[in-house]
């Protein structure tokens, strides 16, 4: 059974880096780009494919590993590995037919599946970490229910993006056990995450007040993030730390930056201030996280080690400059470099993918 679930995890992992790829091509179909549809209506499904599709199915097969391992050598579980199973064949399901009801079904089960994992991570270590990711997948799934019983999506991105900070925030307070915050500190860190939280069913029945409010939480955790993380200290290292740490610390700001705009401009349905809003989160945000975060996550999930190379810097770099040019245009309302902008998005997301792939398969040289 263990070699079974070994080889378990290169198909699903592979089925999350395809829906990377088609949320990404489908991404610049909707802003402008010219291409190959693939499927119909496509450009519809770039924000599930990304969010549900890859990081859905990265952080449910993450936590299936975590959670394996934690169990030490005892039988190895196979039911977690069921909810990145099923948000990667959600993700297929959306490349296939990207309006049928099957990917969001699929996708909400495997996000109920993580909301068990972590009910049996809780069960066995209660800790303020495990609770704030756990909080984070329930987001999801509730969320994931909203979108598919019709709500739109610009008002589900904010549930699916309180389930990316959460995670986010909750994998920082685990890698910064050793600071050991002060009572103080912890309050304000559960303060700002109840006003995100709080938000969030707010907006449903008052988008103006939730949007804001859910916009003040994403602010005070960045700023908390800013202030007490690890990252603080570790800048000051060298080597993959000091990048892990640049790379956390611009995601941090990005994610201040877009609660400001949430507060500024509260909810929009689209537009150009929707995208700017939404992209600090996901790009500056999430995706710095990624890049911080992928020589860990990956050898955890492959087992074998990802050597730092100082050519990380460049898709880090790429994607702190495209970012900037592409939210200056977007609240300037100036198209052609916001088009140009996001082809430089998915270009630092393809080079982030080149560097990984040549350090992993260059691991032993």
């Amino acid at each position: 059974m263990e070699k079974i679930i070994a080889r378990l995890k290169f198909p699903l992992l592979a089925a999350g880096l395809l829906a990377l790829v088609a949320g990404t091509w489908a991404g610049l179909l909707r802003i402008g780009w010219t291409g190959p549809l693939i499927r119909p209506n496509l450009p519809a499904a770039h924000g599930p494919l990304m969010v549900g599709g890859f990081l859905g199915t990265v952080i449910g097969l993450e936590r299936a590993v975590a959670l394996a391992a934690a169990l030490g050598g005892g039988p190895p579980l196979r039911w977690p590995y069921l909810g990145p199973l099923l948000t990667g064949l959600g993700g297929l399901s959306l490349l296939i037919a990207p309006t049928a009801p099957i990917g969001a079904v699929l996708l909400t089960a495997g996000s109920l599946n993580l909301v068990l994992v972590f009910g049996t991570i809780l069960r066995r270590h209660l800790a303020a970490y495990t609770m704030t990711m756990a909080l984070g997948a329930l987001v999801w799934f509730l969320g994931n229910l909203l979108w598919l019983l019709g709500q739109p999506l610009y008002m589900v991105v904010w549930w699916w993006s309180g389930f990316l900070i959460l995670t986010i925030a909750g994998e920082r307070l685990e890698l910064g056990r050793i600071l050991r915050h002060s009572r103080a500190v912890q309050t304000l860190f559960w303060s700002a995450a109840g006003l995100l939280l709080a938000g969030l069913p707010l907006s449903l029945f008052w988008p103006a007040g939730g949007v804001r409010l859910n916009g003040l939480g994403a602010l005070g955790l960045a700023l908390w993030l800013l202030r007490f993380d690890v990252a603080r200290y570790t800048v000051r290292k060298t080597g993959l730390t000091r990048f892990m740490a640049l790379a956390l610390l611009s995601g941090y700001g990005w994610l201040a930056f877009s609660g400001v705009l949430s507060l500024w401009f509260g909810p929009v349905s689209g537009g150009l201030r929707y995208d700017a809003g939404l992209h600090a989160v996901y790009l500056g945000f999430v995706l710095a996280m990624i890049f911080a975060h992928a020589p860990i996550i990956f050898p955890a999930i492959t087992g074998r080690p990802i050597p730092f190379r100082p050519t990380f810097y460049l898709h880090l770099g790429l994607l702190q400059l495209s970012l900037v040019i592409r939210v200056a245009s977007d609240l300037a309302v100036w198209p052609i470099a916001r088009q140009w902008s996001g082809l430089f998005n998915a270009l630092a997301l393809a080079l982030f993918l080149f560097n990984t792939a040549y350090a992993l398969l260059n691991a032993e040289k």
